[in-house]
């Protein structure tokens, strides 16, 4: 484990957990006290405040990067030197660059890397996608994400040289790569138009945006996130489709409700602003979250020899798209999407709208109404005329 702050302890516990064979041997962290402490919490035989020392240790065999952003490229070049598995935490650069030269190092190196995009291994998450997949909501329109909460916890999010940006790295990456999936990852995301400001925070980077990304396809992908929201985190995805809608809320509204005053109380879940007056516990934060699942894959895929359902590469394509949101939200304009490597669909056009009905008409919705009318709208496929018709009963 390459980090022993608030990310790598949540990975540890998750690792540790889940299969019940995987355990975190060697820390590093850049203080000699906040190496020991992890490697007591977690029995970690290995610590160092020397990372390229704990990447080569010939007891490791996987490493996991849950180090500050502008660290990422490093280890990641370390992990390609020295030949070992390599799981990074998002984003995974700072930016474009950054990110296409990491997943080239992993490929050119033979070795196996994987994205950990928590969001996308949710329990929810995993079962809306399979729905999606399986044709439930039809041709997919438009996919939602949010993620919105009081900030980060450690000072270098804050700093916008170390973190790369604001809100839009820190939390858009999440949304970005969650209506890709529900869009299809192999639809290219082509031009952004994105608002962002700072509004509250005393800080250089933004922390609040919003941002439309237009799929080849003519679907859209939308974004709302921020660190000045007050009340908790708020994870909620939204998926609408020609034949059906998702809703999922990940976090703040989950079932789970309680009221304390606050005798008793401590931890309540990530991002709580309170632990008095009315709380929204979280049942397993490490599951619902996504990490679980996540580790789970990655594991198996590295044994396997295949790719894990998150992978650098999809890492690259989210700091290409927040490159545009960036750049979009200083011009003002729709910004096209730069993606040097391209492995998805070539040349997709949009979708018709266009339903039949018969051989005449165009549908435009059928509906029974208050006065018991069973109706469609219907559009002629010559003239162009809309008219509705009753149908009989």
């Amino acid at each position: 484990m390459l980090g022993s702050g608030f990310i790598g302890r949540f990975y540890a516990e998750s690792i540790h957990g889940q299969r019940s064979r995987d355990r975190v041997v060697a820390i590093y962290a850049r203080r000699e006290e906040s190496a020991k402490k992890f490697a007591a919490d977690y029995g970690c035989s290995i610590w160092d405040t020397d990372m390229e020392a704990v990447i080569a240790h010939p007891d490791v065999n996987m490493v996991c990067v849950a180090l500050p952003n502008n660290l990422h490229e490093a280890a990641v070049m370390l992990c390609a030197k020295h030949k070992k598995n390599v799981v990074t935490t998002k984003p995974l650069g700072r930016n474009g660059e950054e990110a296409l030269r990491m997943m080239k190092a992993v490929e050119e190196s033979g070795i196996f890397g994987g994205y950990l995009e928590d969001l996308c291994y949710t329990p929810k998450f995993l079962k809306a996608l399979e729905s999606v997949k399986s044709g439930s909501l039809g041709r997919i329109l438009w996919a939602k994400s949010r993620e919105a909460h009081p900030g980060p916890h450690s000072n270098w999010f804050w700093d916008k040289e170390q973190a790369g940006g604001g809100c839009i790295l820190d939390l858009g990456c999440h949304c970005i790569e969650i209506s890709r999936n529900f869009i299809g990852k192999d639809v290219r995301p082509v031009e952004v138009m994105c608002w962002a400001a700072t509004q509250v925070k005393p800080i250089e980077a933004e922390d609040h945006a919003i941002a439309l990304v237009k799929y080849e396809n003519g679907a859209i992908g939308q974004f709302e996130v921020s660190w000045a929201f007050r009340g908790g985190m708020d994870l909620r995805d939204e998926v609408m489709g020609t034949e059906g809608t998702i809703w999922i809320n990940n976090f703040l509204r989950t079932g789970f409700e309680m009221y304390t005053t606050g005798k008793g109380t401590d931890y309540v879940a990530e991002k709580a602003e309170s632990n008095s007056g009315w709380l929204f516990p979280v049942g397993d934060e490490v599951n619902d979250l996504g990490y679980n699942h996540m580790f789970t894959d990655m594991f198996f895929a590295a044994e396997e020899g295949r790719e894990a359902a998150e992978t650098f590469y999809d890492g690259y394509v989210v700091n290409a798209v927040i490159d545009a949101c960036y750049k979009s939200a200083q011009t003002k304009q729709w910004e096209p999407i730069n993606l040097p490597v391209w492995r998805g669909q070539e040349g997709f056009t949009a979708a018709t709208t266009l339903v039949e009905y018969d051989a005449d008409f165009y549908l435009i919705k059928e509906e029974l109404t208050h006065d018991g009318r069973h109706k469609v709208i219907l559009k002629d496929k010559k003239s162009g005329e809309i008219i509705e018709k009753d149908l009989k009963k």
